[in-house]
Order: C-alpha cells, then sequence, then structure tokens
C-alpha cells in the first residue's frame, strides 16, 4: 500500500513566538476562519480552517523566530485560484508591510504556468501564495531550479 494513496495533509502546524501578532496576521490580512482558540496562559493556541476541520495550527511555545538553517518546516504553500487573486493577496500584504523574497510575482521555474508571492509571517516563517496558471510571463529568479525551493 502506498501512503500517498491513503494518507493526506490533515492540518499544518506552527510554532510562533506571540500568538497575538500571527492570529492577527493569518486571520486578518490572509484571512483564515479561527474555528478554535486556546487561552490558557502558557498553552495559547489557534485552529483555523472550515467547518471544524482544522487546516492551520498555531502554537506559541517558539522561543525565537524561523530559522531556514535548521531541519523543519522549509516553507508553507496555499493556492488561489488565479493568479489575479495571487495579486490581491500581494497588494494587501504590501500595505501590511510584508517581507517579500521576491519583487511581484514569479514563475515556479523558467516556463512554468504556475507561480506566485514568495513572503514572511510575522516570525520569518517562509510562506508562498501560488496560482496554478497565469504566471507564464512572470519571471523565473532561480532560473530552472524550483523558485520555492530557493527564496
Amino acid at each position: 500500500m502506498s501512503a500517498t494513496s491513503t494518507l493526506r495533509t490533515g492540518h499544518i502546524g506552527l510554532n510562533v513566538t506571540d500568538l497575538d501578532r500571527s492570529l492577527a496576521f493569518y486571520r486578518d490580512v490572509l484571512g483564515f476562519g479561527v474555528i478554535a482558540e486556546g487561552k490558557e496562559q502558557g498553552r495559547r493556541f489557534a485552529f483555523f480552517g472550515e467547518a471544524g476541520r482544522p487546516t492551520l495550527t498555531l502554537w506559541e511555545q517558539a522561543q525565537g523566530g524561523y530559522d531556514a538553517g535548521r531541519a523543519g518546516l522549509h516553507h508553507l504553500a496555499v493556492e488561489a485560484d488565479t493568479v489575479e487573486r495571487v495579486r490581491e493577496y500581494e497588494a494587501t500584504l504590501r500595505a501590511y508591510g510584508v517581507d517579500f523574497a521576491y519583487d511581484g510575482v514569479v514563475a515556479h521555474g523558467e516556463g512554468a504556468a504556475s507561480g506566485g508571492i514568495f513572503f514572511h509571517d510575522p516570525d520569518g516563517t517562509r510562506l508562498e501564495i501560488y496560482a496554478p496558471s497565469g504566471a507564464e510571463e512572470a519571471p523565473a529568479p532561480s532560473g530552472a531550479a524550483p523558485t520555492c525551493g530557493f527564496f
């Protein structure tokens, strides 16, 4: 039995340094819906999702920001319907003052139709919002290598 035929991603959990700050970012800027929140000091968390099913969870237990040089999460990618919607998110994120890895929408690789924006959350966790098509004319900063792998 192949794991890919029987398993699917349930939710992604991120450690954060400041739950209030991360809640504001993921809820108010990215639009994730909160389905549960733990407010007990020392055990604070938030679950984002729909219809009671979590897709992203935040855990206030990190002592420092994201470190790309350590093993663990490389980046979190979420898909938008269209590249135009990706650009709407880009405008919202720029107004919020988010740190971007590249300037605007970039292709996933030379000649790729898919592409998106690459940026960091308040703790420095690397994030991507992409569309499966519409980025054919966008630059590919890493050439033939996957753009999402080297930012």
